[in-house]
């Protein structure tokens, strides 16, 4: 199966390409040529496989330069015992809501559902294209991926990376996650702005032909490890799959049962790996993008009218605190068409601002819905949440609980959970009227007294880690630090 950009052009590469190079060369983010299918019997195959397997399976679909043994080898890697209580377990918290706890890994985030295979399947494709030179892994993060990749990329062979995060825009725990990262092969750098400006840094530093070459002079070429990189898209489509064979071992559904699901949504690709399982015959119904304050998302499915042009909020669920989704543009291919896509992003790029036709608004409308959810009901949901079912969630997992009880759903619909509630102790200790004030092992220590839930170890031993980065920078010095960073490789 071979990767086309979604703003058109003629660049063919392969899946291994792909995940090497990262973005298209005209800008456009890779897409398989065509959905693969997953039927009936397939599904019915996988229910008795374990998460690894799974994943092999599904993404030997997409990834046809890698063997299923190689993917099978990657998974068994990838999500062994640092997923504490497995991969992606489904919880039925009531009748009708069944969370899908996506943060059981490493740094405690659905990122690294991804992220630990991604480094296998990129140092893979090094090897397969004849790769001499070292990769360089560049991101933008609004908190959770940064800390996701700087793990899963440490220390890797001929790989580095360099993590870009708000200065303001994150919690107190993926701060300290990030800034005592260990790893010879890794930076981290605060910037002053948001998490936007971060990844429109990040951008044109990809766009940059002149740095690039002066790159390659070093021995390097750029990377990344966003959701734009279809390495990391990929093996989000398997937790969705997986959570649907889990329901029916777990008798809560039926096989070929139509299902919802519920995303708490930032950057657009956890819901699209949805909706994609969706394309390939997973019995999915309605998809509900749930938005925090910055619900530019959710305008966007009502009205058709992306705008980026609009305050921007610091929330209590700062990873989905975004106004460029950057996935979005692949639902734009694959509703509108590669002509089409590629004019709604050169108008976002120039103006801010888009309006996609009648018809690809119709067509968007059929699968998604989208619900925002305030602070106040952020905090107000995981109250409610804990009370009536016993369950903690983060802000990000309250807001998708708040915009799924708002959709109303007439059948199952699973709930991405995103995040430990432990990784937003202040909001979440605000929330079950403790204090939220003091350092972040006391508010601990008070969650786990009301919650009776563990802290999780990766959380707590960071805190007794020493801080290895603590620069903060313009916006405009993003490629001068990226330099800067090359020649301590050398």
């Amino acid at each position: 199966m071979n990767y086309i950009s979604t703003r058109g052009g003629n660049e063919v590469v392969s899946s291994a390409q792909a995940i090497k190079q990262g973005i298209a060369s005209n800008g456009g983010l890779f897409m398989p040529e065509s959905i693969p299918t997953l039927t009936s019997d397939e599904i019915e195959a996988l229910r008795s496989l374990s998460y690894p397997e799974r994943a092999a399976k599904i993404l030997s679909k997409f990834l046809e330069d890698y063997s299923e043994e190689e993917l099978l080898g990657y998974s068994r890697a990838a999500y062994g015992e640092q997923f504490v209580g497995g991969a992606a377990p489904v919880v039925a918290i009531d009748s009708g809501i069944k969370v899908l706890e996506l943060w059981h890994g490493p740094t405690c985030a659905f990122k690294d559902m991804a992220l630990q295979i991604m480094p296998r399947l990129l140092s893979g494709a090094l090897e397969k294209t004849g790769e001499s030179r070292q990769a360089l892994i560049l991101v933008a993060t609004s908190g959770d991926t940064g800390k996701a990749a700087l793990e899963g990329y440490k220390d890797v062979k001929n790989i580095s990376i360099m993590v870009f995060y708000p200065e303001n825009g994150v919690s107190k725990a993926q701060k300290q996650q990030m800034v005592t990262q260990e790893g010879a092969n890794v930076n981290v750098c605060a910037i002053r702005g948001n998490f936007d400006d971060a990844q429109s840094g990040v951008k044109r530093i990809f766009g940059d032909k002149e740095f690039a070459n002066v790159l390659n002079e070093k021995g390097f070429f750029l990377s990344s490890a966003n959701s734009i990189n279809w390495g990391r898209l990929a093996p989000q489509i398997v937790y969705y799959v997986s959570a649907y064979c889990d329901l029916i071992n777990q008798n809560e559904i039926k096989l070929g049962d139509t299902i919802d699901v519920c995303v708490p949504t930032g950057n657009f690709g956890n819901i699209l790996a949805a909706y994609i399982a969706k394309k390939m015959g997973l019995p999915v119904g309605k998809l509900i993008c749930a938005s925090n304050q910055n619900n530019v998302l959710t305008d966007f499915l009502s009205t058709g009218v992306y705008d980026r042009n609009r305050e921007f909020h610091l929330t209590v669920s700062p990873s989905m605190d975004i106004l460029i989704s950057s996935n979005l543009e692949r639902l734009l291919y694959l509703m509108a068409g590669p002509e089409k896509c590629a004019q709604y992003m050169k108008e976002l790029a120039e103006c801010g601002r888009y309006a996609v036709d009648a018809e690809t608004l119709a067509k968007i409308k059929e699968d998604f819905a989208g619900y925002f959810c305030g602070e106040d009901d952020c905090l107000a949901q995981i109250a409610y949440t804990f009370d009536k079912n016993g369950y903690l969630a983060d802000t990000h997992t309250a807001v998708a609980l708040h915009s799924a009880r708002a959709a109303k759903c007439d059948r199952p619909v699973v709930v991405a959970s995103t995040a430990s509630p432990y990784k937003f102790a202040p909001a979440v200790a605000g929330a079950l009227g403790l204090s939220s004030e003091g350092e972040i092992n006391e508010l601990f220590v008070t969650i786990n007294e009301k919650s009776g839930m563990d802290v999780p170890a990766p959380l707590t031993d960071v805190l007794t880690k020493p801080v290895r980065f603590t620069k903060v920078i313009d916006v405009c010095d993003m490629p001068k630090s990226v330099l800067d960073f090359t020649k301590t490789l050398a």
